[in-house]
Protein backbone atom coordinates (compact mmCIF):
# COMPACT_ATOMS: atom_id res chain seq x y z
CA UNK A 1 0.00 0.00 0.00
CA UNK A 2 1.17 3.56 -1.11
CA UNK A 3 1.69 6.03 1.35
CA UNK A 4 -1.09 8.04 -0.19
CA UNK A 5 -3.78 5.06 -0.01
CA UNK A 6 -2.35 4.51 3.50
CA UNK A 7 -3.53 8.03 4.40
CA UNK A 8 -6.75 8.11 3.09
CA UNK A 9 -8.02 4.47 4.48
CA UNK A 10 -6.25 5.84 8.29
CA UNK A 11 -8.32 9.27 8.02
CA UNK A 12 -11.69 7.64 6.42
CA UNK A 13 -11.64 4.72 9.28
CA UNK A 14 -14.45 5.20 12.11
CA UNK A 15 -15.31 2.94 14.71
CA UNK A 16 -11.56 1.87 15.16
CA UNK A 17 -9.52 2.04 18.08
CA UNK A 18 -6.24 1.83 16.84
CA UNK A 19 -4.89 0.93 13.42
CA UNK A 20 -1.88 -2.23 12.89
CA UNK A 21 0.76 -1.02 9.95
CA UNK A 22 2.07 -3.61 8.03
CA UNK A 23 4.33 -3.37 4.44
CA UNK A 24 1.33 -4.76 3.06
CA UNK A 25 -1.56 -2.22 4.92
CA UNK A 26 -3.72 -1.41 7.54
CA UNK A 27 -5.51 -3.60 9.54
CA UNK A 28 -8.24 -2.38 12.16
CA UNK A 29 -8.28 -2.75 16.02
CA UNK A 30 -11.33 -2.50 18.00
CA UNK A 31 -8.60 -1.66 21.49
CA UNK A 32 -5.33 0.05 21.64
CA UNK A 33 -2.82 -2.12 20.45
CA UNK A 34 -0.87 -2.22 23.97
CA UNK A 35 -3.70 -3.79 25.83
CA UNK A 36 -2.47 -6.78 23.74
CA UNK A 37 0.46 -6.95 26.40
CA UNK A 38 -1.98 -7.04 28.97
CA UNK A 39 -3.76 -10.40 28.15
CA UNK A 40 -2.70 -13.76 26.73
CA UNK A 41 -5.86 -14.94 26.02
CA UNK A 42 -6.23 -15.95 21.65
CA UNK A 43 -9.90 -14.97 21.76
CA UNK A 44 -9.37 -11.27 23.14
CA UNK A 45 -6.98 -10.98 20.49
CA UNK A 46 -9.23 -12.77 17.70
CA UNK A 47 -12.72 -10.35 18.80
CA UNK A 48 -10.57 -7.41 19.27
CA UNK A 49 -9.12 -7.08 15.80
CA UNK A 50 -12.37 -9.00 14.10
CA UNK A 51 -14.24 -5.42 12.32
CA UNK A 52 -17.69 -5.35 14.11
CA UNK A 53 -18.54 -1.45 13.80
CA UNK A 54 -15.59 -0.12 11.82
CA UNK A 55 -16.35 0.97 8.40
CA UNK A 56 -14.44 3.04 5.85
CA UNK A 57 -16.50 6.54 5.00
CA UNK A 58 -15.74 8.39 2.14
CA UNK A 59 -16.89 11.99 -0.49
CA UNK A 60 -16.88 10.90 -3.54
CA UNK A 61 -18.32 11.22 -7.00
CA UNK A 62 -17.52 7.43 -8.27
CA UNK A 63 -19.88 4.91 -9.11
CA UNK A 64 -17.90 2.37 -8.27
CA UNK A 65 -15.52 1.84 -5.41
CA UNK A 66 -13.54 -1.32 -4.71
CA UNK A 67 -11.35 -2.40 -1.64
CA UNK A 68 -8.31 -5.05 -1.88
CA UNK A 69 -8.65 -6.64 1.35
CA UNK A 70 -7.00 -10.12 2.96
CA UNK A 71 -9.91 -11.51 5.39
CA UNK A 72 -9.03 -13.78 8.27
CA UNK A 73 -11.64 -15.37 9.50
CA UNK A 74 -12.29 -17.77 12.53
CA UNK A 75 -12.49 -21.79 11.37
CA UNK A 76 -14.97 -23.83 13.69
CA UNK A 77 -15.87 -26.60 12.56
CA UNK A 78 -19.92 -26.45 13.10
CA UNK A 79 -20.21 -23.63 10.66
CA UNK A 80 -21.23 -24.39 7.40
CA UNK A 81 -19.11 -23.91 4.84
CA UNK A 82 -21.34 -21.94 2.65
CA UNK A 83 -21.60 -19.34 5.78
CA UNK A 84 -18.01 -18.81 6.06
CA UNK A 85 -18.33 -15.66 3.99
CA UNK A 86 -17.09 -12.57 4.84
CA UNK A 87 -19.68 -10.03 3.99
CA UNK A 88 -18.84 -6.29 3.39
CA UNK A 89 -21.75 -3.76 3.15
CA UNK A 90 -22.05 -0.10 1.97
CA UNK A 91 -24.42 3.18 2.02
CA UNK A 92 -24.28 6.11 -0.65
CA UNK A 93 -25.86 9.24 1.44
CA UNK A 94 -27.60 6.35 3.87
CA UNK A 95 -29.33 4.19 1.43
CA UNK A 96 -28.25 0.62 1.24
CA UNK A 97 -26.13 -0.96 -2.20
CA UNK A 98 -26.08 -4.73 -2.63
CA UNK A 99 -23.53 -6.46 0.03
CA UNK A 100 -20.46 -8.30 -1.23
CA UNK A 101 -18.97 -11.50 -0.32
CA UNK A 102 -15.81 -12.43 -0.73
CA UNK A 103 -14.73 -16.53 0.29
CA UNK A 104 -10.95 -17.81 0.30
CA UNK A 105 -9.44 -15.80 2.81
CA UNK A 106 -7.13 -16.87 5.60
CA UNK A 107 -8.60 -18.65 8.24
CA UNK A 108 -7.49 -19.31 12.43
CA UNK A 109 -8.45 -22.53 13.54
CA UNK A 110 -8.97 -22.39 17.24
CA UNK A 111 -9.97 -25.15 18.96
CA UNK A 112 -7.94 -27.91 17.60
CA UNK A 113 -5.83 -30.27 20.09
CA UNK A 114 -2.54 -28.47 19.00
CA UNK A 115 -3.17 -25.20 20.25
CA UNK A 116 -4.30 -22.10 17.21
CA UNK A 117 -3.17 -23.12 13.13
CA UNK A 118 -3.09 -20.10 10.85
CA UNK A 119 -4.36 -21.23 7.45
CA UNK A 120 -2.95 -18.46 4.51
CA UNK A 121 -5.52 -17.78 2.49
CA UNK A 122 -5.65 -15.16 -0.56
CA UNK A 123 -6.54 -11.45 -0.69
CA UNK A 124 -9.92 -10.63 -2.36
CA UNK A 125 -11.20 -7.83 -4.38
CA UNK A 126 -14.83 -6.26 -2.77
CA UNK A 127 -16.98 -4.04 -5.20
CA UNK A 128 -19.50 -2.07 -4.67
CA UNK A 129 -21.59 -0.68 -7.73
CA UNK A 130 -22.73 2.77 -6.83
CA UNK A 131 -24.89 3.90 -9.27
CA UNK A 132 -25.01 8.04 -9.78
CA UNK A 133 -24.02 10.85 -12.39
CA UNK A 134 -19.78 10.28 -11.65
CA UNK A 135 -20.35 14.57 -11.00
CA UNK A 136 -22.49 14.93 -7.83
CA UNK A 137 -20.04 14.04 -4.37
CA UNK A 138 -21.64 11.71 -2.03
CA UNK A 139 -20.81 9.83 1.52
CA UNK A 140 -19.94 6.66 0.87
CA UNK A 141 -20.01 4.17 3.92
CA UNK A 142 -18.09 0.85 3.49
CA UNK A 143 -18.72 -1.32 6.25
CA UNK A 144 -16.32 -4.38 7.56
CA UNK A 145 -17.61 -7.68 8.24
CA UNK A 146 -17.79 -8.27 12.23
CA UNK A 147 -16.73 -11.63 11.25
CA UNK A 148 -13.36 -11.06 10.35
CA UNK A 149 -9.72 -9.82 10.81
CA UNK A 150 -8.90 -7.27 7.78
CA UNK A 151 -6.47 -6.08 6.56
CA UNK A 152 -6.97 -3.09 3.89
CA UNK A 153 -4.54 -3.31 1.12
CA UNK A 154 -6.17 -0.74 -1.56
CA UNK A 155 -9.01 1.69 -2.01
CA UNK A 156 -9.95 2.67 -5.52
CA UNK A 157 -12.62 3.81 -7.23
CA UNK A 158 -13.92 5.60 -10.81
CA UNK A 159 -12.99 9.26 -9.06
CA UNK A 160 -11.23 10.61 -6.44
CA UNK A 161 -11.81 9.24 -2.72
CA UNK A 162 -11.24 11.81 0.16
CA UNK A 163 -12.10 11.23 3.89
CA UNK A 164 -15.99 12.03 4.88
CA UNK A 165 -16.14 15.20 6.58
CA UNK A 166 -17.11 14.26 10.33
CA UNK A 167 -21.00 14.34 11.02
CA UNK A 168 -22.54 16.21 14.23
CA UNK A 169 -23.76 13.36 15.90
CA UNK A 170 -23.33 12.01 19.47
CA UNK A 171 -20.00 9.62 20.15
CA UNK A 172 -21.45 6.59 21.68
CA UNK A 173 -18.93 3.84 22.36
CA UNK A 174 -20.50 0.44 23.73
CA UNK A 175 -18.70 -2.57 25.67
CA UNK A 176 -20.22 -5.77 25.58
CA UNK A 177 -19.84 -9.83 24.71
CA UNK A 178 -21.16 -11.58 21.43
CA UNK A 179 -24.09 -10.27 21.80
CA UNK A 180 -22.89 -7.06 20.63
CA UNK A 181 -19.95 -8.16 18.90
CA UNK A 182 -23.01 -9.79 16.99
CA UNK A 183 -21.46 -12.57 14.78
CA UNK A 184 -24.26 -14.24 13.83
CA UNK A 185 -25.99 -11.16 12.29
CA UNK A 186 -26.58 -11.09 8.57
CA UNK A 187 -24.55 -8.19 7.38
CA UNK A 188 -22.03 -5.74 9.36
CA UNK A 189 -25.04 -3.41 9.10
CA UNK A 190 -27.28 -6.41 11.44
CA UNK A 191 -24.83 -5.72 14.58
CA UNK A 192 -27.15 -4.55 16.70
CA UNK A 193 -25.24 -1.27 18.10
CA UNK A 194 -24.76 -0.30 14.94
CA UNK A 195 -28.47 -0.98 13.82
CA UNK A 196 -29.16 1.58 17.12
CA UNK A 197 -27.20 4.09 16.18
CA UNK A 198 -28.48 4.59 12.66
CA UNK A 199 -31.99 4.99 14.54
CA UNK A 200 -30.71 7.31 16.73
CA UNK A 201 -28.26 9.08 14.59
CA UNK A 202 -25.32 8.41 16.87
CA UNK A 203 -21.55 7.52 15.98
CA UNK A 204 -21.03 4.35 17.01
CA UNK A 205 -17.95 2.54 18.20
CA UNK A 206 -18.30 -1.25 19.13
CA UNK A 207 -15.93 -2.88 21.83
CA UNK A 208 -18.33 -6.01 21.68
CA UNK A 209 -16.31 -9.01 22.33
CA UNK A 210 -17.17 -12.22 21.95
CA UNK A 211 -16.64 -14.37 25.05
CA UNK A 212 -14.64 -11.72 26.43
CA UNK A 213 -16.87 -8.93 28.22
CA UNK A 214 -14.83 -9.97 31.32
CA UNK A 215 -14.46 -6.29 33.20
CA UNK A 216 -11.15 -6.03 32.23
CA UNK A 217 -9.11 -2.79 33.05
CA UNK A 218 -7.42 -2.25 29.67
CA UNK A 219 -11.09 -2.04 28.16
CA UNK A 220 -12.03 0.36 30.88
CA UNK A 221 -9.24 2.73 30.20
CA UNK A 222 -10.28 2.89 26.28
CA UNK A 223 -13.85 4.09 27.19
CA UNK A 224 -11.82 6.27 29.66
CA UNK A 225 -9.70 7.93 27.11
CA UNK A 226 -12.08 8.26 24.33
CA UNK A 227 -13.81 11.37 24.10
CA UNK A 228 -16.67 9.97 24.00
CA UNK A 229 -20.28 11.70 24.55
CA UNK A 230 -22.08 8.45 25.41
CA UNK A 231 -20.77 4.89 27.33
CA UNK A 232 -22.51 1.81 27.68
CA UNK A 233 -21.82 -1.38 29.52
CA UNK A 234 -23.89 -5.00 28.72
CA UNK A 235 -21.93 -6.94 31.11
CA UNK A 236 -22.71 -10.85 33.15
CA UNK A 237 -22.90 -13.10 30.11
CA UNK A 238 -19.62 -14.04 29.77
CA UNK A 239 -19.12 -14.02 33.69
CA UNK A 240 -21.43 -16.46 34.29
CA UNK A 241 -21.03 -18.54 31.29
CA UNK A 242 -16.83 -18.76 32.41
CA UNK A 243 -17.39 -18.83 36.25
CA UNK A 244 -14.98 -16.14 35.75
CA UNK A 245 -15.80 -14.41 39.54
CA UNK A 246 -18.22 -14.74 42.26
CA UNK A 247 -20.27 -12.34 43.93
CA UNK A 248 -17.12 -11.25 45.81
CA UNK A 249 -15.15 -10.30 42.91
CA UNK A 250 -17.66 -9.09 40.71
CA UNK A 251 -19.21 -6.41 42.86
CA UNK A 252 -15.84 -4.84 43.16
CA UNK A 253 -14.80 -5.45 39.48
CA UNK A 254 -18.24 -3.18 38.70
CA UNK A 255 -17.25 -0.39 40.47
CA UNK A 256 -13.58 -0.69 39.37
CA UNK A 257 -14.48 -0.52 36.17
CA UNK A 258 -16.92 2.11 36.84
CA UNK A 259 -14.60 4.32 38.48
CA UNK A 260 -12.07 4.08 36.05
CA UNK A 261 -14.38 5.04 33.57
CA UNK A 262 -15.03 7.99 35.94
CA UNK A 263 -11.56 8.75 36.33
CA UNK A 264 -11.25 10.49 32.52
CA UNK A 265 -14.83 10.72 31.55
CA UNK A 266 -16.52 12.53 35.10
CA UNK A 267 -19.71 13.48 33.68
CA UNK A 268 -20.43 11.35 30.46
CA UNK A 269 -23.72 9.17 30.46
CA UNK A 270 -23.14 5.71 31.49
CA UNK A 271 -25.77 3.13 30.87
CA UNK A 272 -25.10 -0.11 32.89
CA UNK A 273 -27.15 -2.88 30.55
CA UNK A 274 -27.74 -6.39 32.35
CA UNK A 275 -27.90 -10.02 30.58
CA UNK A 276 -30.84 -10.56 27.78
CA UNK A 277 -32.56 -14.06 28.41
CA UNK A 278 -30.99 -16.86 28.23
CA UNK A 279 -32.91 -19.82 29.83
CA UNK A 280 -29.66 -22.01 30.52
CA UNK A 281 -28.27 -19.89 32.81
CA UNK A 282 -31.28 -17.75 34.47
CA UNK A 283 -30.66 -19.71 37.53
CA UNK A 284 -27.94 -22.36 36.80
CA UNK A 285 -24.75 -21.09 36.65
CA UNK A 286 -21.61 -21.99 34.84
CA UNK A 287 -19.57 -22.64 33.36
CA UNK A 288 -21.08 -23.31 29.69
CA UNK A 289 -19.82 -26.47 27.84
CA UNK A 290 -19.58 -26.36 23.68
CA UNK A 291 -19.84 -29.27 22.06
CA UNK A 292 -16.46 -29.21 19.57
CA UNK A 293 -18.05 -30.86 16.65
CA UNK A 294 -21.69 -29.59 17.11
CA UNK A 295 -21.33 -26.28 18.35
CA UNK A 296 -24.56 -27.51 21.44
CA UNK A 297 -24.44 -25.39 24.75
CA UNK A 298 -25.33 -26.36 27.58
CA UNK A 299 -24.97 -24.80 31.47
CA UNK A 300 -23.05 -27.27 34.21
CA UNK A 301 -22.96 -25.51 37.03
CA UNK A 302 -19.61 -25.91 39.65
CA UNK A 303 -19.55 -29.44 41.11
CA UNK A 304 -18.64 -27.83 44.26
CA UNK A 305 -20.37 -25.03 45.78
CA UNK A 306 -19.42 -23.07 48.83
CA UNK A 307 -22.52 -21.10 50.64
CA UNK A 308 -20.32 -18.01 51.39
CA UNK A 309 -19.16 -17.76 47.84
CA UNK A 310 -21.73 -19.22 45.55
CA UNK A 311 -21.72 -19.34 42.00
CA UNK A 312 -23.54 -15.93 39.56
CA UNK A 313 -26.14 -16.53 37.95
CA UNK A 314 -27.77 -14.20 34.90
CA UNK A 315 -30.35 -13.54 37.56
CA UNK A 316 -28.31 -12.70 40.68
CA UNK A 317 -26.18 -10.44 38.14
CA UNK A 318 -29.41 -8.45 37.62
CA UNK A 319 -29.94 -7.62 41.02
CA UNK A 320 -26.29 -6.96 41.78
CA UNK A 321 -25.90 -4.42 38.60
CA UNK A 322 -29.22 -2.66 39.11
CA UNK A 323 -28.07 -2.43 43.32
CA UNK A 324 -24.62 -0.59 42.24
CA UNK A 325 -26.32 1.72 40.38
CA UNK A 326 -28.66 2.34 42.65
CA UNK A 327 -26.07 2.71 45.34
CA UNK A 328 -24.19 5.04 43.22
CA UNK A 329 -26.73 7.07 41.98
CA UNK A 330 -27.06 9.90 44.50
CA UNK A 331 -23.18 10.76 43.83
CA UNK A 332 -23.54 9.38 40.13
CA UNK A 333 -26.48 11.68 38.69
CA UNK A 334 -25.51 10.58 34.91
CA UNK A 335 -25.49 6.52 35.74
CA UNK A 336 -28.49 4.85 34.20
CA UNK A 337 -29.60 0.84 34.73
CA UNK A 338 -31.40 -1.12 31.59
CA UNK A 339 -32.81 -4.53 32.29
CA UNK A 340 -31.37 -6.44 28.89
CA UNK A 341 -35.13 -8.55 29.60
CA UNK A 342 -36.48 -5.46 28.13
CA UNK A 343 -34.46 -5.65 24.93
CA UNK A 344 -34.98 -9.67 24.71
CA UNK A 345 -37.11 -11.40 26.33
CA UNK A 346 -39.19 -14.60 27.42
CA UNK A 347 -41.15 -13.88 24.64
CA UNK A 348 -38.43 -13.63 21.77
CA UNK A 349 -36.62 -17.46 22.48
CA UNK A 350 -38.22 -18.21 19.04
CA UNK A 351 -35.06 -16.13 18.25
CA UNK A 352 -32.68 -17.44 20.37
CA UNK A 353 -31.68 -20.93 18.01
CA UNK A 354 -28.62 -21.68 20.10
CA UNK A 355 -29.73 -20.89 23.51
CA UNK A 356 -27.49 -18.39 24.02
CA UNK A 357 -26.99 -15.96 20.78
CA UNK A 358 -30.45 -13.83 19.11
CA UNK A 359 -30.72 -14.55 15.28
CA UNK A 360 -30.21 -11.61 12.90
CA UNK A 361 -33.83 -11.04 12.78
CA UNK A 362 -33.08 -11.34 16.71
CA UNK A 363 -30.25 -8.66 17.17
CA UNK A 364 -32.48 -6.01 14.58
CA UNK A 365 -35.37 -6.16 17.25
CA UNK A 366 -32.72 -5.51 20.51
CA UNK A 367 -31.36 -2.83 18.44
CA UNK A 368 -35.29 -1.56 17.43
CA UNK A 369 -36.06 -1.77 21.17
CA UNK A 370 -32.74 -0.05 22.49
CA UNK A 371 -33.88 2.90 20.33
CA UNK A 372 -37.11 2.83 21.42
CA UNK A 373 -36.16 2.87 25.22
CA UNK A 374 -37.50 5.69 27.69
CA UNK A 375 -34.51 5.04 29.74
CA UNK A 376 -31.74 5.33 26.56
CA UNK A 377 -33.66 8.57 25.81
CA UNK A 378 -33.02 9.87 28.96
CA UNK A 379 -29.62 8.37 28.81
CA UNK A 380 -29.11 10.36 25.51
CA UNK A 381 -30.60 14.05 26.64
CA UNK A 382 -27.97 13.91 29.63
CA UNK A 383 -25.29 14.20 26.85
CA UNK A 384 -26.71 16.74 25.11
CA UNK A 385 -24.53 19.99 24.39
CA UNK A 386 -27.28 22.05 26.39
CA UNK A 387 -27.05 20.08 29.14
CA UNK A 388 -23.86 20.07 29.68
CA UNK A 389 -23.35 23.60 29.32
CA UNK A 390 -25.81 23.82 31.87
CA UNK A 391 -23.98 21.49 34.27
CA UNK A 392 -20.94 23.25 33.61
CA UNK A 393 -22.66 26.71 35.11
CA UNK A 394 -23.86 25.21 38.22
CA UNK A 395 -21.55 22.57 39.04
CA UNK A 396 -24.24 21.80 42.14
CA UNK A 397 -27.19 21.04 39.52
CA UNK A 398 -27.44 17.29 39.20
CA UNK A 399 -27.27 16.24 35.51
CA UNK A 400 -30.81 13.65 35.78
CA UNK A 401 -31.59 11.50 38.33
CA UNK A 402 -30.57 7.77 37.97
CA UNK A 403 -33.24 6.28 36.46
CA UNK A 404 -33.68 2.52 36.47
CA UNK A 405 -35.84 0.03 34.17
CA UNK A 406 -38.50 -2.07 35.39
Amino acid sequence: MNQETADLVRASLHGAVDVEVSATGLTPLRLPARARAQSDSDWMRIAAEQASGVRCEFRTAATWIELTVETTGLYLPWVPAQARWAVFSATVDGEPVDDARVTGGSELHLAEPGGPRFVQGEPAVVRFELGGTGVEERRVVVWLPQTDTVEIRDARADAPLRPAEPRDQLRWWHHGSSISHCIEAATPRGVWPVAAADQLGLDVTNLGFAANAHLDQFTARAMRDSGADLLSLKIGINIVRGDTMKRRTFVPAVHGFLDTIRDGAPTAPILVVSPIICPMHEDTPGPTVTDPETGERHGTPSQTTDVFEPPLSLRSVRGILRDIVQTRASEDPALFYLDGRDLFGADDLGELPDGLHPSPAGYLLIAERFAGSPVVSEWIAAARPDTRVRNEMDAETPRMTGRISA
